[in-house]
């Protein structure tokens, strides 16, 4: 790598910042395939806590506390205009607060 005069350098802040490179297809559908993934994984609760209405085993707390770093995350990926970031932070966050609501609503 040949060396780079300090005018030449881009600051790394500048350089993730949004428009600065395009994201490669493959990476941008890797985010999706993760994001999905986790995003996906509290589809099976959510739907047992409305089939059941059973929720005395989920900690009121921790999903608390989840849907607090989502909401964080989703003003991230707004913030970075990250679609893979916003898609999978707004569908988490559905599910969690219909966790949150029913547990509040059942006990």
């Amino acid at each position: 790598m040949p060396h780079l005069a300090m005018r030449d350098r881009i600051p790394l802040w500048e350089a993730a910042s949004p428009g600065t490179r395009p994201v490669p297809l493959a990476v941008e559908l890797l985010g999706f395939v993760a994001a999905a993934l986790t995003s996906l994984c509290w589809l099976p609760q959510t739907w047992r806590t409305l089939r059941t209405r059973d929720t005395r085993a989920i900690s009121l707390w921790t999903q608390l506390l989840l849907a607090c770093g989502t909401v964080l995350w989703l003003v991230y990926g707004v913030q970075i205009l990250s679609w893979p970031v916003i898609v999978a932070n707004s569908l988490t966050l559905l599910l969690v607060l219909a966790i949150i609501t029913m547990k509040l609503r059942f006990g």
